[in-house]
């Protein structure tokens, strides 16, 4: 059983995009697990991790026994000042996530930061201006899109026109909450966001990459703390309904009641409604079948009715993408705007949420 989210981190086939040397990249702020998950994705790509830091020796020492090859940095100025190093990713805390961005690309690097890339829309302007200034990229791992094997499939199914066009979209994002493995700082809202900010910004990211849109309005959003008084500034439940400009919908529940006898950290589904047809993933698990594993897709049209299991079949073409990006200064991987538009109505349905 996989306890928590925190510690996701895929691996999948080597398949890189580059000659080796070609592309190196380091890693700073080493806060959550899902460094992990974003190092494994730039490695398989052909990237190659030259060094990493973090201030605090116990991040250090957990990430030296996952990469006992890489050399650790003795500062983060070591990383910055490092000329071959084309590119930072970070995972350190989330309000932190924005600061360090500004300063790896101010340093002349691309910056690829793990979700929620920001806790505030002033921190967001801020990156915006930035990129601006720069033209580096603040790039964001979206990983229940871009880390998902049934994910990636979903958007291949819409693409060729297997549902006709989408009208809406429906996410289900439960996580286990694991409380003692969480650092401190995870219970404050000023740190971590709220809920709809952070984990709910995977989904706003799915929405709008499954229906096409560029942008959109949050018509109602709301938050709560159930069942966790202890931690009174948690969000332990959060849902939100938006309304794109292409005229489809979206809607998103995220939660952190994830039960101890389920076999993952969390049932996380997707359902994508078409004009022809509709599609529902089950990423992580199939409910009540033990050692199920990811990759469920569902698909029904006017021709068929199907089930596929696309486990280690598709692989995640987007770390290749974002290497080949930084390379060639393209956008092929995620646009800028788009990463930047799914974390704004974010911090918007979480800012405008009512408190239940």
């Amino acid at each position: 059983m996989l306890s928590d989210g925190m510690n996701y981190a895929p691996k999948g086939k080597s398949a890189p995009v580059v000659k080796p040397g070609e592309f190196a990249f380091a890693a700073v702020g080493l806060y959550h697990g899902h460094i992990y998950g974003m190092c494994n994705g730039l490695i398989e790509a052909g990237g190659v991790l030259k060094s990493y830091y973090d201030p605090d020796p116990r991040y250090m020492k957990n990430f030296a026994a996952n990469f006992p090859d890489v050399k650790p940095a003795q500062s983060e100025e070591e990383v910055l000042n490092d000329p071959e190093v084309k590119l930072v990713a970070g995972a350190t805390m989330t309000s932190e996530r924005c600061a360090l961005g500004l300063r790896v690309m101010a340093a002349g690097k691309d910056y690829f930061t793990d979700k929620a890339p920001f806790t505030s829309l002033e921190q967001l302007s801020d990156a915006r201006e930035m990129v601006k200034r720069t033209q580096k990229k603040y790039a964001v791992y979206y990983s229940e899109r871009i880390h998902v094997e049934s994910a990636v499939f979903a958007g291949d199914l819409i693409e060729q026109g297997a549902i006709g066009k989408v009208v809406q979209v429906m996410g289900l994002g439960p996580h286990r909450l694991g409380a003692p493995g969480r650092p401190d700082w995870f219970f404050i809202k000023k740190n971590y966001g709220g809920i709809l900010c952070d984990i709910g910004s995977h989904n706003v990211e799915q929405i709008l990459y499954y229906t096409g849109a560029k942008d959109g309005k949050v018509v109602r959003s709301q938050i709560a703390n159930y069942n966790h008084p202890q931690y009174p500034e948690l969000d332990d439940f959060g849902d939100a309904q938006l309304v794109l400009d292409n005229n489809t919908t979206g809607y998103f529940r995220v939660d952190w009641f994830t039960p101890d006898g389920l076999q993952m950290w969390g049932d996380g589904r997707l359902f994508i409604l078409g004009t022809e047809g509709f599609i529902e993933q089950r990423k992580y698990m199939n409910l009540g079948i033990k050692g199920s594993g990811g990759g469920h897709v569902f698909l029904a049209n006017g021709k068929e009715e199907t089930y596929y299991n696309i486990n280690g079949k598709v692989g995640y073409p987007y770390f290749g993408q974002l290497i080949l990006d930084c390379l060639n200064r393209t956008e092929n991987a995620m646009t800028q705007e788009h990463a930047f538009k799914a974390a704004e109505l974010s911090l918007i349905a979480q800012r405008d949420a009512v408190v239940l």
